[in-house]
């Protein structure tokens, strides 16, 4: 009988309701682009989390199974102050607000009714409230006796003190037991005698010499008492410093013997827990480690070696060490990326750890690892890039990037940086773009900065770092007269100093104010002038600054994009856009959006710009330079060219307009980009989702706030007439429109650094409804066009080398699509906007295919991703929609309601990838990864491990012959027996209800669907029965063994005894 799949109804049904495509594109081509991605090869999962748990409130370890749970204040009930769940035991202790303790059932999940309730623990002569239960343990040595603390009352001896209790521990033997308090001592007590404690200590308290008592501390929040068998107990405490120590970050004290360690930690501590060697509470512990559970960070430390060192973490944990900003996530990238990132990352780590594996070592992996390579990167609040990867199931971090060393560091207040736009963290990464093939990286931060880096194997120093700041000027161009053509007069002295006539400006890298007092041509950030010490790795190629311009502060950069094989770079913000040649250290292009259009712009905008407006002429402005150099490492030549002062000329690079063309060869250099003049200051995004995005363009007010928001570098068509691709950049702005700049670029090699690279803006190429947020191209069989790029290599090597050879014949791999005679269109352009999605034929620029994507919401994030049978356009909108869309037909393929948008970080931070992947910040600590892929949900059971694993229980303590034979060894007690429902009856169904959650094993066996999920359960479920049967076998066999052992001894025990009198006993 064949499947019904209630999903191609659906998508049956969607196709109908929606907007129909467009029929422009014929039905032979239609034959010739199949799609060959169905909704069938679509489901939506979440896989993995990476990253420390959010708002840790408490943790609990297996001392057999040797894992750890954290618990989280999301997860946690508010009347539930205290829990305790005895060794090999099913029944769970909880004690709550009003000092009662209950009982539950961890199997079944029922509640006894059996209550110990306060009123009934404490002496009949004590009518206070004894506060909330904030300890239950048992004695080590008699299970039938419990130890309930709560806030102000000791029920084991219905003992009031005068300061708060806040923890319990027992010695072994059962004997004593301490106590922490609230003035920071610790009391030691005897059960023999109640009256009082045996001994009262202040382990931080100053101790006066006339014998009065310490001066009170800060609370203990938490005290351990371990005991050894070769040597003293250790006693482990949190807190109970002195109120003097102002400043002093939260510690751990560790008292062993007469020696008393402080342990400093980076945050509070919210629980700590000692690993001993064995799991009964009634044997000597052995401790060999302390767990530590930070507010945000969790930390091991090693008891058995001097000096107590940490053990070295192996997973994720310091995600949030700083903030994380922005993300971007890359599968299937070159396979030798990864081992080079690690070789340099491995001598950033730490030293100084301990020499021992990791001591939580629970649990198996499963077989989770990718047959393909993926890299997370993160951008985060001070400055820094990390690198992970994230080919396994656990995240492993790479390489750590610190941008913010570029920069001088204020020491006071009175020299931070001269910026407005951000109140802290002026280093914080905004955004990257990343070329995985060149390893070229860009980031641009919230101070209106961008950073180049280009990735070497070689340490180098910086000895001088050469600064260059380049200034930009639009001039006034005259309009023609008469109708005829006239050539635009050349630039005067005064504006355009000539290199034989003018000596050059020196801007110098301090940043100081006008003489009015107003802010001019100031950068937000000052870049260091020290010797640069650069490690392999990451190392810095150019800096880029926007400047204050008549007092207003930069507007930050929205949108940025770098490409290896053209060696551009481009950003843009909400005033216009910057093209920047790394190679030559020249801008190329600095327009605001309204020059893009030329005279084409289908908007009456009303400008206005705080300085007096200039008009520019068709969208070409002349650039003016000032440079100077302040090391003699730079070399100067001088231009052969005449001077031309063409409109053509006037829109190249500033090598070409008169200015002295450059060479730098050690240094980095700081390109300060002022904001066109006669551009509109615009304002940023607003943060708010309640704002209106309708797509009209009526308001005049809303027509002129046009932001720069995506870029695309590409090899194709321009305009209509094209008869062969040409390098090109695709500019999306947030009025939806699509526009085109043509790059003529210099033949490769050495070419390429002297000669200038030519940029012409080429007009509007598309509009669509919303922010453009992605651009594609297709080839003509319908298969993606990736950008071009330059293959890595080794920037630093010697003049005379190899590697220096291979690099100047080395040539950028271009990506071209592929021929086709039958065709008449080469190529196909996919754009995204935050309203629907177009396929535009080109060169014709026909729109063959468009699709409404949301009418009531809008879409965050969009990127045409490669599966493994095809391409999509993969979608996330505000309301929490991820959508599919096919190419080039834009089909829907999936929808589904999956995460409304709470958080601006998930707005941040969301981002898809190739072969089905995403991922998002799903709290401040932590990573959050999901498959949209129907393969990879049906492969998630195979890719999780194993939690609990068969191992064996240690042996219990031998109680000893004499022990056994007149007492005085452990009692056991039959909780089963009192707590059950044969004894102690059924709990009220007021006092708690049972509400099973969606999540754990019930919601990942809800998601497995099909035969193929049933299959695989029934497979588990023989492999789990297989298993408990070999383990009965075993246990079985252990307890024949046993047995035996114990009739032998037992008959030669008689034979010995069996002649004695009993007086000779």
């Amino acid at each position: 009988m064949k499947k019904f799949n209630i999903r191609k109804v659906l998508d049956g049904l969607t196709a109908v309701s929606s907007p129909s495509p467009s029929s422009q594109l014929g039905a032979k081509e239609n034959e010739l682009i199949p799609e060959t991605l169905q909704s069938e090869h679509f489901q939506l999962c979440k896989t993995v989390r990476h990253g420390f748990p959010f708002q840790p409130s408490s943790m609990a370890f297996d001392p057999v199974q040797k894992i750890l749970a954290v618990g989280t204040q999301s997860g946690a009930l508010r009347l539930i102050t205290f829990c305790h769940l005895p060794f090999q035991s099913k029944w769970l202790y909880i004690g709550t607000e009003r000092g009662n303790i209950h009982l539950v059932n961890v199997e079944s999940f029922t509640l006894s009714g059996y209550t110990i309730m306060w009123n009934k623990a404490i002496e009949l002569s004590s009518k206070a409230h004894p506060g909330p239960v904030v300890h239950i343990s048992d004695n080590p040595m008699d299970e039938g006796k419990v130890n309930i603390t709560n806030f102000y009352v000791l029920l084991f001896f219905c003992h009031s003190h005068s300061q708060a209790i806040h923890s319990v521990a027992w010695h072994h033997e059962g004997k004593q037991f301490i106590c922490s308090h609230s003035d920071g001592t610790l009391t030691i007590w005897n059960i023999k005698s109640p009256a009082k404690p045996v001994q009262t200590i202040t382990p931080h308290g100053k101790q006066p010499k006339d014998g009065k008592k310490p001066e009170p501390c800060k609370p203990i929040l938490k005290v351990e008492y371990k005991t050894t068998r070769a040597g003293d107990p250790f006693m482990i405490f949190s807190g109970g410093l002195s109120y003097d120590t102002v400043g002093r970050r939260p510690c751990l004290t560790v008292m062993h013997g007469k020696s008393t360690a402080v342990l400093e930690m980076d945050y509070s501590i919210v629980d700590f827990l000692t690993l001993c060697e064995t799991p009964y509470p009634n044997d000597f512990q052995e401790p060999y480690a302390v767990v530590v559970l930070l507010e945000k960070d969790l930390v091991v430390i090693d008891l058995a070696q001097n000096g107590y060192p940490i053990f070295e973490n192996p997973y994720p944990m310091m995600i949030h060490e700083s903030p994380v900003t922005c993300c971007e996530y890359l599968a299937d990238c070159p396979v030798d990326l990864i081992p080079a990132l690690y070789s340099v990352g491995s001598r950033q780590k730490r030293q100084g750890y301990s020499k021992k594996e990791w001591p939580i070592s629970g649990g198996n992996w499963g077989l989770g690892t990718q047959s393909y390579p993926e890299i997370i990167i993160t951008g985060h609040a001070d400055g820094s890039v990390k690198f992970w990867d994230a080919s396994a199931i656990m995240l492993q971090v790479l390489y750590k990037l610190k941008t913010a060393k570029v920069f001088e560091k204020a020491r006071c207040k009175e020299e931070k940086p001269s910026t407005e736009i951000v109140d802290e963290d002026p280093f914080a990464i905004q955004l990257m773009s990343w070329c995985p093939e060149s390893r070229m990286l860009c980031v641009a931060g919230v101070s209106a900065h961008v950073i180049i880096y280009r990735f070497s194997k070689q340490e180098i120093t910086t000895e001088v770092l050469l600064e260059v700041r380049l200034q930009y000027e639009l001039n006034d161009l005259e309009s023609p007269e008469g109708g005829g053509d006239q050539t635009p007069a050349p630039p005067t002295p005064s504006t355009s100093p000539s290199p034989q006539t003018a000596a050059p400006q020196t801007y110098t890298s301090t940043s100081s104010n006008s003489s009015d007092g107003i802010r001019d041509n100031i950068p937000c950030l000052k870049v260091r002038c020290s010797p640069l010490k650069q490690s392999p790795g990451y190392q810095v190629e150019l800096v880029v600054q926007l400047v204050w311009v008549s007092g207003e502060p930069p507007q930050q950069i929205s949108s940025l994009a770098i490409n290896s094989c053209y060696g551009l770079v481009v950003f843009g913000n909400s005033n216009g856009l910057a093209v920047v040649d790394y190679l030559q250290k020249t801008v190329l292009l600095n327009l605001g959006t309204v020059e893009l259009y030329s005279s084409n712009d289908p908007y009456q905008r009303q400008l206005r710009s705080p300085r007096k407006s200039r008009q520019p002429s068709g969208g070409l402005i002349c650039i003016q330079t000032w440079f100077s150099s302040i090391i003699d490492r730079a070399h100067i030549y001088e231009h052969s060219e005449p001077f031309n002062s063409t409109p053509l000329d006037r829109c190249k690079s500033p090598t070409s307009v008169g200015a002295l063309p450059f060479c730098v060869f050690l240094s980095t250099v700081l390109l300060s980009v002022c904001p066109p003049r006669g551009s509109i200051p615009l304002d940023n995004r607003d943060n708010s989702f309640s704002r209106s995005r309708s797509s009209s363009v009526t308001s005049i007010d809303k027509e002129a706030r046009e932001a720069v928001t995506s870029f695309h570098f590409c090899e194709t068509y321009n305009r209509k007439a094209d008869g062969g691709l040409t390098p090109s950049l695709w500019v999306g702005t947030s009025l939806g429109t699509v526009l085109a700049i043509s790059l003529n670029m210099p033949p490769a090699g050495e070419q390429r650094l002297l000669q200038p690279v030519m940029v012409s803006p080429c007009g509007t190429l598309v509009r669509l409804k919303g922010s453009i947020l992605r651009m594609a191209f297709l080839d003509s069989t319908g298969s993606l066009l990736p950008s071009a790029f330059e293959p890595w290599y080794e920037p630093n090597a010697p003049a005379n080398g190899e590697e220096r050879d291979k690099a100047r014949k080395r040539r950028p791999v271009s990506v071209s699509p592929s021929t086709s005679q039958e065709l008449n269109e080469n190529q196909y352009a996919v754009v995204c906007s935050e309203k629907q999605a177009k396929v535009i034929s080109l060169p014709s620029q026909t729109c063959v295919f468009k699709h409404s994507i949301t009418e009531t919401s809008f879409v965050l994030r969009a990127d045409v991703v490669q599966m493994n049978t095809g391409i999509c356009v993969a979608c996330f909108c505000a309301n929490g929609h991820i959508m599919t869309l096919s190419l080039p037909g834009l089909r829907p393929l999936l929808d589904v309601n999956y995460l409304p948008l709470t958080d601006m970080r998930i707005a941040r931070t969301f981002c898809f990838t190739n072969l089905g992947q995403a991922l998002y910040l799903t709290s401040p600590t932590e990573i959050q990864r999901i498959t949209y892929s129907q393969e990879v949900c049906e492969n998630l059971q195979e890719m999780l491990g194993e939690l609990f694993t068969p191992v064996e229980t240690p042996e219990a303590p031998n109680r000893g012959f004499f022990k056994g034979l007149f007492g005085g060894g452990a009692q056991s007690l039959d909780r089963e027996e009192l707590f059950g429902e044969s004894g102690a009856g059924k709990a009220p169904r007021s006092l708690a209800q049972h509400i099973p959650g969606p999540g754990g094993i019930e919601g990942m066996k809800g998601a497995a669907s099909g035969i193929v999920g049933d299959l695989a359960r029934a497979r588990i479920a023989l492999d789990e029965r297989g298993q408990k049967l070999s383990e009965v076998e075993e246990r079985t066999a252990a307890m024949m063994a046993s047995a035996d052992s114990f009739s032998k001894h037992a008959h030669e025990k008689m034979l010995k005894c069996k002649d004695k009198k009993w007086y000779q006993f």
